[in-house]
Parts: structure tokens; C-alpha cells; sequence
């Protein structure tokens, strides 16, 4: 990743693991309150591909709102992505 810096999602539990590595990386900056632009910057990657990682989070985990992916993540996976680690 040319920009940014890399999000480590290797810690990350089993069961994070119905969702691609990319969109593990997207729902961590989503969690720490980066923007679509911000998460472009960070992983190297356009913001309208940010959005559509998003969006794909969003589907699934059957929420309505992008500020709801941290709490979906943690009840579906067990997983709490303020405390996921960052390389």
C-alpha cells in the first residue's frame, strides 16, 4: 500500500471471517471515524471503492447506517473493532 499505513486484520477472531480481509481493514477505520475519503488515503484505494466496501459491510451485517457497522461487527463476530490493531 503505497499511502497510509496498513491495517493489520491477521488478529482478528474466526469469526471475522465471513468477511473479506479488505472490508475487515474498511470496518476498522470505520470504527476509528474515518470517512470514505480517509479510508481511501489509508489503504491506497479510491474513495468510491472505500464507499463500496461500505456499502458491502453495511448489507452484510443488515444495517442501515454506516455509524452502525462497529456495534453489528462486534455482535456478529465478537469481534471489537475499536481495539483491533493497527500496523
Amino acid at each position: 500500500m503505497p499511502e497510509g499505513r496498513a491495517i493489520a486484520v491477521d488478529s482478528l477472531s474466526a469469526a471475522a471471517g465471513a468477511f473479506t480481509r479488505r472490508q475487515q481493514q474498511v470496518a476498522v477505520l470505520i470504527a476509528a471515524g474515518c470517512s470514505n475519503d480517509e479510508v481511501a488515503v489509508e489503504l491506497g484505494i479510491s474513495a468510491a471503492t472505500a464507499k463500496k466496501h461500505a456499502d458491502a459491510l453495511r448489507h452484510k451485517l443488515g444495517v442501515p447506517r454506516r455509524r452502525q457497522i462497529p456495534r453489528a461487527f462486534l455482535e456478529r463476530t465478537g469481534v471489537d473493532l475499536l481495539r483491533a490493531e493497527t500496523a
